[in-house]
């Protein structure tokens, strides 16, 4: 399993850094944001050090999401966003992946963001599928 020494939450993996933990397996950690958006606010994170979504091997990443669905289960809250950014320009903070569970209690608590769509065109559409179909 990579590991960074450097990295905050390799550390808190570690036990270095305190945090407090939510839940633990082989693969993954949940523990609480020390500086939360709003009440509740928790990262979940792989033990797998990786600074981007892609770099994850797989195997590293089978129980991330069904951690934070138990996250936002204990949390209680009926609305909250699921949110995890890659780079800098897109809002990454610590150069390990994670996922951010964050309640959203109301509309001025929680993620505040603007999501400023854009019409699609059909034929540019189109032209992406087949590009992207390589997957």
């Amino acid at each position: 399993m990579a590991s960074n020494p450097a990295c905050l939450f390799c550390r808190i993996i570690k036990r270095e850094i305190p945090a407090k933990i939510l839940f633990e397996t082989e693969h993954s950690l949940a523990f609480l944001d020390i500086g939360p958006l709003t009440e509740g606010h928790a990262l979940v994170i792989p033990k797998h050090h990786a600074q981007k979504f892609h770099e994850l091997p797989d195997s590293a990443m089978t129980d991330l999401l069904p951690i934070a669905k138990k996250v936002a289960l204990a949390i209680g809250a009926e609305n909250y966003n699921i949110l995890q950014n890659n780079g800098r320009i897109a809002h990454q903070e610590v150069d390990h992946v994670h996922f951010h569970v964050i309640p959203k209690p109301n509309k001025e608590e929680g993620l505040v963001m603007e999501w400023n769509a854009k019409q699609a065109n059909p034929d540019k559409l189109e032209e992406l599928k087949k590009k992207y179909l390589k997957l």
